[in-house]
């Protein structure tokens, strides 16, 4: 046994059964190809904490005298653009035989955006500045689009099943340590007076890191075809619609290739069971996401510091990541359906949990125990929303092979993009209401998916 499957046995559990079915090119490199996997996904989650839209770049903002207004627009521009557009590169993307390359594009376009923000950092200021980041944000997630598409297919080409789960959940492991650095720092360090040049290196160190993600992809052995190392008989096969080939074809004449991206993403929703299911249930797990927002601003509205302020999520996002990335990863591989459904319930348990505790006769932010409740609710929903993202990621990724996979994942993100700004909106228009009652509308959301996740077939191997 050579080094590299001695360090790939010991990070993850290897399931022997799906290796065998892998092609004899393909089987030689899994180690390999894994450990690459596991170290660009560990680079690119530990960038990801250097230019977080919840964290990071508000305070940033507030260093640079941006008015407010530009704060809100953040989440949005970063989630909804690295998802919105996938459907419509998806044609394009389907072109590429080595869809690495895709992949090591969008990583550099994410190092450019990123070292232009830590440029306006160092020199701008005020609403000029805000709008810079705010394009170079878009500009990031474009590049963050381009690796979503390509990413789930270059692992299942390369990585069988059963241990793809865990590669996701060690790059969530790296990022926890990361977040916990970084909230220890800005706590102790950098204080409530944190200037926007300490934060510009911050970013600058983001950049560098998405370089390394880049040239460590594009190391990776992948086959050169849509079809190599695909598994015989692995889930999604059967669930290929009549009428339809896994490359996408369809048997009334004309590719998907050549139809418009709405059209596509239409025709697959409509006869596409299983898949419209996935996006159903996938749309109705947005309370983990979207809930612990709502948590931080509840908590300044009744007074409490956090356990320190800001810095202290931090670390409370930092500790969920480090404990549930192997947990989840290993979770997900026995079944990602389970893991998807039963973290959207017990986040709708803790968010419904916090609303009638608050909404007790005396409550107060003055009590000690208050900010412990906080913080407490905060990490429970952070560590279940990666729980929810680990086993969403694996299923869609062992529901298909080969382009009807890239297809899935484009198609469900850019829906999804659309979801994420309606439930968003209704969510922000309750806050209006009080804050209590956006949770409530999540909460209730997520046991909606609770009910439609049960009838999710089963795709896991592990």
């Amino acid at each position: 046994m050579s080094q590299r499957e001695r360090i790939y046995s010991v990070l993850v559990e290897r399931n022997q059964d799906t290796e065998q079915e892998l092609p004899e090119g393909v089987r030689r490199n899994v180690a390999g190809n894994g450990l690459r996997l596991v170290s660009a996904s560990a680079l690119q989650a530990s960038g990801d904490q250097t230019v977080n839209a919840s964290t990071v770049l508000p305070w940033l903002f507030h260093a640079l005298g941006v008015p407010s207004a530009l704060v809100g627009v953040l989440v949005p521009v970063r989630e909804s653009g690295s998802m919105l557009p996938q459907a419509l590169l998806t044609p394009l993307i389907l072109r590429a035989r080595q869809r690495k390359w895709v992949f090591v594009l969008g990583s550099l376009v994410q190092a450019l955006a990123v070292a232009v923000m830590a440029g306006t950092a160092a020199l701008g200021h005020g609403v000029a500045a805000g709008v810079a980041i705010v394009a170079a944000l878009a500009v990031f997630s474009l590049g963050r689009c381009l690796c979503s598409i390509s990413t789930k297919d270059v692992q299942g080409r390369t990585v069988p099943g059963g241990e793809r789960g865990q590669i996701n959940g060690l790059a969530t492991t790296a990022s926890g340590l990361v977040a916990i650095t970084l909230g220890l720092g800005i706590r102790f360090f950098g204080g409530p007076d944190l200037q926007a040049g300490q934060l510009a290196w911050v970013l600058a160190a983001g950049a560098a890191l998405w370089v390394a993600v880049a040239w460590i992809y594009a190391g990776v052995r992948e086959p050169s075809g849509p079809d190599d190392g695909q598994q015989p008989g692995s889930a999604g096969s059967a669930g290929t619609p009549a009428g339809k080939s896994q490359d996408g074809e369809t048997s009334g004449g004309g590719s998907t290739e050549q139809q418009g991206w709405f059209v596509r993403t239409y025709r697959m929703l409509r006869e596409d069971r299983t898949f419209r299911l996935f996006v159903s249930v996938r749309s109705f797990l947005l309370v983990s996401a979207l809930s612990p927002p709502f948590v931080v601003t509840l908590s300044t509205q009744y007074g409490t510091t956090g356990l320190g302020g800001l810095g202290g999520y931090i670390i409370a996002s930092g500790v969920a990541a480090l404990l549930g990335g192997r947990l989840f990863g290993r979770l997900a591989d026995r079944s990602s359906r389970n893991l998807m459904t039963m973290g959207a319930a017990f986040a709708s348990a803790v968010t419904l949990t916090l609303v009638l505790v608050v909404s007790l006769p005396g409550f107060t932010g003055d009590a000690g125990w208050s900010s412990g409740l906080f913080i407490a609710c905060y990490f429970l929903l952070t560590l279940t929303h990666i729980g929810v993202r680990v086993g969403r990621k694996t299923y869609v990724v062992d529901m298909a092979e080969g382009d009807r996979r890239t297809t899935y994942v484009a198609v469900s993100n850019s829906a999804l993009g659309i979801v994420l700004l309606v439930v968003g909106g209704i969510s922000s228009l309750l806050a209006l209401l009080g804050v209590v009652w956006a949770l409530v509308f999540l909460a209730v959301l997520g046991l909606v998916g609770v009910v439609a996740g049960s009838r999710l077939p089963e795709v896991s191997r592990g």
